[in-house]
């Protein structure tokens, strides 16, 4: 019995917008095992480390080019002050941990390690401003002790703490989950906050900021609304610059569950598989009706969104502190990763970035660290981010899809294949991104490739036998990419296999 047929056609000679690399950004929250025992050992620990920060992490977030890291939260960020993480580390006051375990925190990570670590990985800063219980005076001098040259008090500030030159720091975060645990605000209260803060949140010298204001939670377009029609008129000079901000958020986690019992990470069953993945492509959905909603007051596409929270939320695994939440990850979360990529792809147009939650130690990250043997585990989520590297800064390619299999989960019809595609700027190649969300039953895919000459081609695969397959220290690459060896030319391109539950990139080679 032969295997059923998608086709997805694919214009190889129509170029459409470019798929920023920071739209494969990370984040990094004083949560949990995020930055104590992730990022930060400390110069006198044991596990190789280069000022303090453990040095296999770096190199495993280096190897996917992280584009960005967005730090200190979260909810933390709104409790953060930021004088109390500069400084000599054995001098910096503590200060409770409210959110995340009701823990101690010594504030021996902060300011300057922070940047030292975003050095070390070759990325981009990105700060969260304190607005639910900070002033508008420490943000302001906050963005001048980071990117201030002359001899300013907060320059000066920063010289007697060590750092000479002032650092780059493109990306500003204006409060974060201000509806929530930054504040409780109504949006109205909040949109006239984001506009005092980011005008005093200035530029110095040559360092620009892209200031990102607090937006929605999922489907709250009131409130994305409301923020929109804070700036003025967008519509008449598609030139003129963007202020008092550049940016709004979004966030929306994925579960099975509800926010009482999530569900767990590596025990489900198959309908708790569609669910999930039905979630999770409901990404679609927040975002066409987000930027539509913003395409009103904002013809040009000029704003930004920013989806700076999303992934997976299970319950913890068991025996951990429920506050810290350290879950597994599993072959289903890298389908999730995948469906969201296809899905922020398709809307390159408008998604300027967005960070997974979170990169180490916390909900679905890229990286486990044992906190015993000190051994380093690669997700299966670490490796969709890394099938995806030549997606970055490419020109999206639409992907049209014919004779999809659909079926209804958690209220949603699902399609049952998912892909993306884009090609590099220099035009010699092009990577397309296929996702089967089919537990059961493999598929073939026949690439209808037009346009542009097909000249050579290679493909990989991530999948496993079990739909809750993941790698632990003891079994590292359970879950884990190798060659893809079923890919044939055809009349119109390719067909493609894509196996039950699994994910393929093919790279093409253009003539």
């Amino acid at each position: 019995m032969s295997t059923p047929t998608t086709t997805a056609i694919i214009d190889l000679d129509l170029p459409g917008p470019t798929i920023s690399r920071h739209v494969y950004g990370h984040f990094a929250e004083h949560l949990g095992r995020c930055i104590y025992g992730g990022f930060w050992v400390g110069e006198d620990s044991d596990i190789p480390n280069e000022r303090g920060l453990r040095s296999d992490v770096v190199d495993a977030l280096r190897a996917i080019r992280i584009p960005n890291l967005r730090w200190p939260g979260g909810c933390f960020a709104d409790d953060y002050h930021w004088r109390d993480g500069i400084g000599p580390r054995d001098q910096r006051p503590r200060m409770v941990n409210s959110h995340w375990g009701d823990v101690v925190e010594d504030n021996s990570f902060g300011t300057h390690e922070f940047m030292d670590l975003c050095e070390l990985l070759g990325a981009d800063p990105y700060i969260s401003g304190n607005v639910g219980s900070g002033t508008v005076q420490e943000m302001s001098e906050w963005v001048e002790y980071l990117t201030r040259g002359d001899d300013s008090p907060m320059a000066a500030l920063r010289r007697a703490n060590g750092r000479d030159e002032p650092w780059k720091v493109p990306f500003w975060g204006l409060g974060n989950e201000a509806w929530g645990c930054g504040g409780h605000m109504r949006v109205e209260t909040f949109s006239a906050l984001a506009r005092q803060y980011a005008t005093y949140a200035r530029n110095h010298g040559g360092n620009e900021l892209y200031r990102i204001a607090a937006g929605a939670d999922t489907a709250d377009y009131h409130w994305t609304e409301t923020l929109m029609r804070s700036f003025g008129d967008l519509a008449a000079d598609p030139a003129a610059p963007v202020a008092p901000f550049q940016a709004l958020s979004l966030h929306y986690y994925t579960m099975s569950g509800d926010w009482a019992d999530k569900g767990s990470a590596t025990e489900f069953t198959v309908d708790e598989w569609y669910t999930t993945l039905a979630r999770a492509h409901r990404m679609h959905e927040l975002l066409t009706r987000h930027s539509t909603v913003m395409d009103r007051y904002d013809p040009h596409r000029k704003v930004g969104l920013v989806v700076d929270e999303w992934g997976t939320w299970w319950n913890v695994e068991p025996g951990t502190n429920p506050g810290f939440l350290y879950q597994q990850n599993t072959l289903r979360d890298a389908l999730v990763a995948s469906v969201h990529f296809d899905a922020f792809h398709s809307h390159a147009d408008r998604v300027v970035m967005t960070n997974i939650a979170q990169t180490v130690n916390v909900l679905q990250a890229m990286i486990l660290t044992d906190p015993d043997s000190g051994a380093l585990v690669l997700t299966p989520t670490y490796h969709v981010f890394e099938m995806n590297t030549e997606h970055h800064d490419a020109d999206a390619l639409a992907v049209h899809l014919r004779d999809v299999p659909t079926l209804t989960a958690a209220g949603r019809e699902l399609p049952l294949v998912s892909a993306s595609a884009s090609a590099s700027t220099t035009g010699d190649t092009a990577l397309v991104s296929l996702s089967n969300l089919d537990a059961e039953s493999g598929r073939t895919v026949l690439l209808d490739l037009r346009g542009r000459q097909v000249i050579g081609h290679s493909a990989r695969i991530l999948g496993a036998e079990g739909l809750g397959a993941h790698n632990t220290p003891d079994r590292p690459s359970d879950v884990a990419p190798r060659a893809h060896d079923g890919v044939r030319p055809s009349e119109r391109g390719l067909e493609v296999d894509l196996p039950a539950h699994s994910y393929v990139t093919v790279a093409l080679e253009l003539a």
